[in-house]
């Protein structure tokens, strides 16, 4: 029975991709229609993927993608690229190139692609290989045909199916053909397919395809959600192998427990030297969350991050004693390894898996399969659970706000997983307190100092502390650029990691910042934050609009001006509250030469529609206007 079963999926996959080929394909960029080449950069003719999962250790998948780029911002959409292991080999990969009018112009053997560790440096750390080709173009548009095949063991994780690879690149024709065994318990979980021409076929309950066409280059709009936009197939088997072992999971306990014993286990040993080391340094405190801040400091100092790909390295972490040793390792790396420190002092620590990106994308809760890119660790502490970034050697002790912040994430225990959410930052806690001083010359020059306190999500500046001279500088001309012919001059920084609070203390100066006519000068009274970042006008936006973070930022500047000069005019106080957040300015003439100015910005998370975008724009061109109000001053 199983012979026969295979043998007609071979024939199904042979007759798709004979189909396929018997009719030539066109690579002339002359016979694309208008409406696939507006607002595109480039044209993804052809993606096919043929997926054939012949059994719980075999996976076989052909692709074949075919890209007219019509400009340099297009090449990042030829995608020639391949990843391999221990576990998986790549039997056929080339390419070939058309000029515009379709005539072949350059042919690219699997000899001719570029074959580098995954980890490029660190050959020692891993047997992750990357193979791809860098194809420099001599004039556009141009056809790139990538073709190859793929076979590995590893069937736990079957590729995502995104027809749409990035904004400006349209999509003529996308195809994804999966023939599977009934009996491993193949399962699918579709994503936002309603705006889009999409076509299922199932056949047999053994294969599966969809056919996307005529998908037309979208622009990029600001803040829109990706995830709850663009088309996505996440696909998963009940029954499959990782990292060269079957397993089993119909639910994430049952994952858990499976991937605990048979991945995890026997990869949190280590030296005896090591573990009287780390004894030594935890000595007689007994309170857990003080132990674990001592270790977690302890990999910091020693250990350092080297990145792999996404989707290019194994599943499965170094072992902890060879991250002890070398030194360094990928975030599963290092994340196992601090939890192998943390079980010698008696810490309980969970292997965390999520989606990591300043873009919140969750773990799907009702969808058990491999999920994730990004791996962290889980301290649990009472009711609460503190989540350590593992790959940064300056985050304070479970800060993890802009990158695995408010999402849902699966923690592996001994007895199973679970998905649990992380940490929400709330608005009012993202805080920017500032408070200085500034005087003006009746020359109009500035010269002035401020103290900025940074918390919540807006602390992550405090990377600024360890930048070289040269990059603060800059940095902080282009946060100041209102201010023309800035100069920065001496800089400070407290960093307390205990309370994870950031406090800059910068000086500064610039000539000409009032605008000196006749007898009077002008000058906008915020010289310290004001909003000078428009919202740009996007018309008949069609997606929704999505403020992942909310913030709020307060200021007090005193104001010295000549006392050789009187106000003539000066801005009003402003109030603005709405669904968006809330504004609010005050101006105190204090004396004849002293202004006190007060702001307060509070901006709220949310998610709107599109059609609410336009009220958003308004509301930040108010806030905007202003920040840029100007007072006058007349010569005495």
């Amino acid at each position: 029975m199983t012979y026969r079963f295979f043998s007609a999926i071979t024939i199904f996959l042979l007759f798709t991709t004979t189909l396929l080929f018997s009719q030539k394909p066109d690579y002339s960029a002359l016979t694309i229609s208008d409406s696939l080449k507006e607002n595109a950069n480039a044209i993804v003719r052809l993606n096919q993927t043929d997926i054939l999962i012949a059994s719980q250790r075999s996976m076989n998948i052909k692709k074949i993608r075919i890209v007219t780029v019509l400009n340099e911002k297009g090449l990042e959409a030829i995608g020639a690229v391949a990843g391999y292991d221990k576990r998986s080999k790549i039997r056929n990969i080339e390419a070939t190139v058309y000029d515009a009018f379709g005539k072949e112009i350059k042919k690219i053997k699997k000899g001719d692609f570029r074959d580098v560790s995954a980890a490029d440096g660190y050959s020692i750390f891993s047997d992750d290989r990357i193979i791809f080709t860098n194809y420099t173009p001599i004039q556009y548009p141009f056809t790139f045909v990538y073709e190859s095949e793929f076979e590995t063991s590893t069937t736990a994780h079957i590729p995502t199916w995104n027809p749409i690879s990035n904004y400006f690149v349209s999509i003529e024709k996308s195809i994804i053909n999966v023939t599977y065994p009934s009996i491993l318990g193949f399962k699918k979980k579709e994503f936002n397919f309603s705006n889009y021409k999409i076509k299922k076929t199932i056949d047999n309950e053994t294969q599966l395809s969809y056919l996307a066409t005529n998908i037309f280059a979208q622009k990029y709009e600001a803040n829109s959600p990706e995830s709850k936009i663009f088309p996505k197939v996440m696909m998963g088997l009940e029954s499959f192998n990782l990292e060269g072992v079957d397993g089993t999971a119909k639910n994430w306990k049952e994952y858990g427990q499976w991937f605990s014993e048979n991945i995890l286990k026997g990869t949190d040993n280590l030296t005896d030297e090591t573990k009287v080391k780390i004894k030594s340094l935890v000595g007689d405190e007994t309170d857990p969350i003080k132990k674990a801040k001592i270790v977690y400091k302890y990999m910091q100092e020693k250990s350092r991050y080297i990145s792999i790909q996404v989707g290019i390295g194994g599943f499965k972490p170094m072992l902890a004693s060879d991250v002890d040793r070398l030194g360094y390792g990928d975030c599963k790396a290092l994340s196992n390894y601090t939890r192998a420190l943390l079980e010698v002092v008696g810490v309980p620590s969970y292997y965390t898996e999520l989606f990591g990106d300043s873009d919140i994308e969750n773990i799907q809760s009702d969808f058990t399969s491999l999920q994730g890119d990004h791996v962290i660790l889980c301290v649990p502490n009472g009711e609460e659970k503190i989540f350590l970034e593992c790959t940064s050697q300056n985050n304070p002790f479970g800060y993890q706000a802009n990158f695995t912040d408010d999402r849902d994430v699966l923690i592996i225990k001994p007895d199973g997983g679970e998905i649990v959410h992380t940490k929400i930052y709330e608005d009012k806690s993202n805080s920017q307190i500032s408070k200085g001083t500034y005087e003006i010359s009746e020359k109009g020059d500035f010269g002035g100092k401020i103290t900025i306190v940074s918390e919540g999500s807006q602390y992550s500046k405090a990377k600024i502390e360890n930048w070289q001279p040269t990059d603060k500088e800059e940095h902080y001309k282009n946060y100041w650029n209102n201010i023309n012919n800035l100069k920065i001059g001496k800089m400070s920084f407290s960093n307390d990691k205990e309370n994870i609070r950031f406090t800059e203390n910068i000086t500064i100066s610039a000539v000409n910042y009032g605008n000196v006519s006749a007898n009077k000068m002008m000058f906008a009274l915020n010289a310290f934050n004001p909003l000078t970042q428009s919202v740009k006008r996007i018309r008949n936006r069609k997606n929704p609009l999505e403020i992942q973070r909310g913030s709020v930022d307060v200021d007090e500047i005193e104001i010295a001006i000549p006392a050789n000069f009187s106000i003539e005019f000066l801005p009003a106080n402003v109030e603005i509250n709405g669904k968006f957040g809330e504004y609010k300015t005050e101006i105190i003439k204090k004396d004849n030469v002293t202004i006190v100015y007060k702001r307060k910005f509070f901006l709220k998370k949310g998610l709107y529609t599109n059609k609410e975008y336009d009220e958003f724009r308004l509301f930040m061109e108010q806030i905007s206007r202003n920040d840029n109000a100007k007072i006058i001053l007349t010569k005495s």
